[in-house]
């Protein structure tokens, strides 16, 4: 399994774990959130808005519109609450929000992976795994200063499937392409991270 393979998973079953926590022990705060409760509303905004907001900021890439998104998905969610079945955990459910208002923010979703293929072409003959002959030995935070760097379609997809753990399906709805698509371009944006990636290493040099 290779290094980002290894994250991903570890990452996804850390946020995993939480929702599901979070889900069975804060319901009582759900169901207040359904009544209007605005102490019930806090606290569930105390749980989630750090995550959110990081969700948000690994998108937009700016910290200001990042924070306003995340407040606007916040009251967004409050107000629709009612449409929450729980057939998902809250946290998946207000994370969608966050990254739909996220791509709303950047006017882009399909154009910006259209444009990514148009300069590379729409095929990729190159294996999903291609990086694991090109692994680098860094540490999550490098991995996620480096995603920051990227242009905004790749950061938008190593995002959506290393730090959100999202599946190609996922993406697919979420991004409006196909799933195809989302798997030739994950392999164009991991071939990019890692240049990005050997490039710090370098610079420590």
């Amino acid at each position: 399994m290779g290094a980002a393979s290894q994250i991903r998973t570890s990452l996804y079953i850390k946020m995993s774990n939480v929702e599901a926590a979070f889900r069975n022990l804060h319901q009582d705060l759900l169901d207040g959130c359904k009544t209007g409760d605005q102490k019930a509303q806090f606290q569930i905004y105390k749980l989630y808005y750090k995550a959110m907001y990081n969700t948000s900021l690994r998108i937009v890439n700016n910290s200001m519109e990042a924070e306003d998104i995340m407040q606007e998905s916040f009251l967004s969610a409050f107000e629709k609450i009612d449409t929450y079945s729980g057939t998902v955990s809250f946290g998946a459910w207000l994370k969608r929000i966050v990254i739909n208002r996220s791509l709303d923010a950047l006017g882009k979703k399909k154009a910006v992976f259209e444009d990514i293929e148009s300069h590379f072409g729409i095929m990729d003959n190159s294996p999903e795994d291609h990086d694991r002959n090109e692994e680098v030995d860094v540490k999550v935070e490098e991995i996620k200063e480096a995603i920051e760097k990227l242009p905004d379609g790749y950061r938008i997809i190593l995002s959506l499937y290393l730090l959100e753990g999202y599946d190609h399906d996922e993406i697919a709805e979420i991004l409006n392409i196909t799933s195809s698509t989302s798997r030739s371009q994950l392999s164009r944006a991991k071939q990019k991270l890692v240049q990005e990636l050997k490039k710090n290493e370098k610079y420590r040099e």
